[in-house]
């Protein structure tokens, strides 16, 4: 059975490439990928280079734990490094925000990512790509989230890659 997954993307380091790849990554692995804008953020939590940043809707039959393992090679495929500070730069960060309306809370594993409702470079991408999804323990929109959000609180300029 295919389920319905979200996915946040973000680099700060050889930026445009690593995120082109990461997206080429995923249509390698899954048959229905769709994408958000693509925002530039300011260095979220450390002094370091803009982030690119997106949200994926991608169909799959894995498992949350055996799509967590393909992220996390794919990650490693582009060099990410895993003894850093959790805020520092990255070669390439996929995240699952969303999957289908699982509510799931592990050592390893956060569905849905507590991000969505903290970072504007996951929610507002989130909300361009699937405004009418409701959040699974707020039971609101995606869009109504980003509507009350204090948007000016984190910079975010659209871009193209």
């Amino acid at each position: 059975m295919q389920s319905t997954v979200f996915l946040s993307l973000g680099s700060n380091v050889d930026a445009r490439k690593n995120i082109l790849s990461g997206i080429s990554a995923l249509r390698q692995e899954f048959s229905e990928v769709t994408l958000s804008p693509v925002y530039q953020t300011e260095a979220f939590g450390f002094k370091g280079d803009d982030f690119i940043n997106l949200v994926a809707r991608v169909e799959t039959d894995m498992s949350p734990l055996a799509l967590k393992g393909f992220l996390n090679q794919v990650e490693d495929r582009h060099e990410r490094r895993r003894n850093v500070p959790k805020f520092s730069d990255r070669t390439l960060d996929i995240d699952i925000l969303l999957y289908d309306d699982l509510y799931l809370l592990s050592p390893s594993l956060e569905i849905p990512r507590a991000e969505i409702l903290t970072a504007a470079h996951v929610l507002r991408p989130l909300a361009d790509l699937a405004p009418d999804l409701v959040h699974p323990s707020r039971r609101k929109t995606i869009g109504e989230l980003w509507s009350h959000f204090p948007q000016k609180s984190q910079a975010m300029r659209l871009m193209a890659l």
